[in-house]
Formats: C-alpha cells, structure tokens, sequence
C-alpha cells in the first residue's frame, strides 16, 4: 500500500463514501479533530497505570473511529457503524462510577497535578474542540444528534478521569487566584 496517492495535491480529499471534498471543509475539520483527539488519548493513556481506565480509554478510542467514520461519510448507508443511546448510557455509568472519588467538582480546579491528569486535560480540551466543529458543521450539514451528544458526554469522562488521576487538588478561591501575583 502507498502512503502517497498524490489525490490530494490540489487541496481535496475523499470521504468515506468516495465523495471528493475540500480538505478545510467542516466536515473535514470536524472529523480531524476527532482523529487528533483519538491521538491524544492514545498519547495520555500511556501516563495512565490504573488498568482499568487504562482499558476503558482505549474502548473509547475506537468507539472514535465510528464518530470519525459517521463524520467522513456523506452517502446514507455506507457507513453503517453509528453511535448509539447505549453508547451514551456507558460514557454516563462510568462518570457516575469516578464521582465518589472526585470531591468539589464546582471548585476552580488547576489541571495537570499528575502527567495523566494534565495528558487527559489536554484531551477533554481537544474533545471541547471537536464538539464545536461538530456543532458548527450541523448548522450547515445533517449530523446526528447522539453523535454530537456522545461527544459532550466523552468531554465530561475526560474530565472525570483527570480529576480522578490527580495527584493533588489545587482548588482555589477565585478571588485569592485573582488577587495573586505572577
């Protein structure tokens, strides 16, 4: 297989489904972010040692190539791998599970008190980025409703996740922050 094709030379791509499109279309843009989210996680889930988020982070990549997929493909039916309510549902189940652990979720919190709480802050910020290309591209184009949703909802196990891999709060009071000198 080639690497190159060369097809893209003139700033196109294609789809899924074969259509040709621009590269800086919404479209485009919106399932890119997806794939550099995927990456992200990938990259942060090698700071992460509890197996067990381990393993969900990595279910959760490639529940992204089916985001990616429904995202690259214009044509009905060509893409058959679609996110669903019961995808949604687990993303919920295990926010609820890490809720025990993490106290103060209203507190201003500073990211990054561990490599794999900073690695996954830095993914939900990516996945933030990603449900707003979505959004973008949906007042323009058809998106489903419980892809956009199952985007907000992995945004939320992100956060879940860093705040439970921290090492240490840093919560502060906004006005201390405020007044505090560089």
């Amino acid at each position: 297989m080639k690497i190159y094709t060369k097809t893209g030379d003139k700033g196109q791509t294609s789809l899924y489904d074969g259509t040709r499109i621009d590269k800086d279309s919404l479209r485009v843009e919106a399932y890119g972010t997806i794939d550099e989210l995927n990456s992200s996680i990938g990259f942060a889930s090698k700071f992460v040692e509890d197996k067990y988020i381990s393993d969900i982070l990595f279910k959760i990549q490639k529940r992204l190539f089916f985001v990616a997929g429904e995202l690259a493909t214009l044509e009905e039916g060509k893409f058959n791998y679609k996110i669903k309510e019961e995808d949604i549902e687990g993303l919920e189940k295990i926010i609820d599970g890490c809720l025990p652990k993490i106290n103060q979720a209203d507190a201003f919190i500073v990211p990054g008190t561990s490599k794999a709480s900073a690695a996954l802050h830095m993914s939900r910020t990516i996945c933030r980025r990603a449900e707003r290309r979505i959004i973008t591209l949906k007042k323009h184009e058809e998106v489903s409703d419980v892809l956009l949703k199952f985007v907000n909802r992995l945004s939320d196990v992100l956060y879940s996740f860093a705040r439970y891999l921290e090492e240490e709060r840093v919560i502060m009071d906004f006005k201390a922050f405020y007044e505090e000198k560089l």
